[in-house]
């Protein structure tokens, strides 16, 4: 395996991470803002860069059952929220392959 090398984003607006601030997504790429995590507010995102996913696991939730994988910030590995593999819930469909970053997380790189 070789180095991975960071992807970094250009925008007015990028999401870091709050202990190394290696970017993880673009302002833009927010679906919602209506989402609360372990730590309070929280974005749904579809999609975010310079993370590494854990393993699937089966969580209930506030809003039902899902498949989840944790994601940490690929530099300094500190968790920063989750990715929806699967929801269970017909309405909630629209979370697969979608990310929660928490906001207490982040940082504004930009």
């Amino acid at each position: 395996m070789g180095l991975a090398y960071n992807i970094y984003l250009n925008s007015n607006k990028i999401y870091g991470c709050k202990t190394c601030k290696t970017h993880l997504a673009d302002h833009d790429d927010i679906i919602s803002r209506n989402f609360r995590g372990q730590h309070g507010k929280a974005f749904l995102f579809d999609k975010v860069v310079n993370i590494v996913a854990s393993d699937p696991s089966e969580r209930n939730m506030t809003t039902g059952r899902h498949v989840v994988r944790d994601i940490t910030c690929r530099q300094c590995k500190d968790t920063v929220g989750w990715k929806y593999d699967k929801a269970y819930e017909s309405t909630e469909k629209y979370k697969e392959g979608k990310f929660i970053l928490e906001a207490e997380l982040l940082c504004n790189v930009t």
